[in-house]
């Protein structure tokens, strides 16, 4: 019982050293995530003040907003973008400004951080071929239907999403 015990603790241990992130700074002085967040992570961090300034001003495009709304309760979105990044600074407020409005639930949304490099912890971004960011994916019975890489082809991301989300464009 006891060689059970210490075989289970620590198989926990080393399956939660795996699924921690990795946190450093950049030449630039920014925080750099490497593994999970959640929106929580960017509003009460000091590091992400970034977050909250970006949300200001933001109102969600109202087919996408109608499009999330519908389809709230089948689809996930696997969210990667790097804490360092401009374009994540701008979009990623957004979207959750989005999902916000939406109702949309946020165990339904995964945000991993990665690298300058676009490495993250358990080669995630690899798995997912991610060469850029932010890129939004979206799944949908396990399957990816679409993803917005950075502002998109239009350079409006949540347009984007939301022809993909209703099916317009893959």
């Amino acid at each position: 019982m006891k060689r059970f015990l210490f075989i289970a603790i620590t198989a926990l241990f080393v399956q939660l050293s795996f699924a921690q992130n990795e946190i450093s700074r950049d030449e630039h002085g920014n925080k750099v995530v490497r593994g999970f967040l959640t929106k929580q992570d960017f509003m009460t961090d000091t590091a992400f003040t970034w977050f909250a300034e970006n949300q200001k001003d933001y109102v969600p495009n109202p087919n996408a907003l109608a499009a999330l709304k519908a389809n709230r309760d089948n689809i996930n979105f696997i969210v990667f973008g790097g804490t360092w990044c401009s374009d994540t600074k701008f979009v990623l407020p957004k979207f959750f400004m989005l999902a916000d409005a939406a109702g949309f639930p946020q165990d339904r949304i995964t945000v991993i951080g990665v690298d300058h490099d676009k490495k993250t912890i358990q080669h995630l971004a690899e798995a997912f071929n991610i060469t850029n960011v932010p890129t939004i994916i979206v799944m949908k019975e396990g399957k990816e239907v679409g993803r917005v890489v950075e502002y998109g082809p239009e350079g409006v991301f949540d347009k984007t999403l939301g022809e993909i989300i209703s099916g317009k464009k893959k």
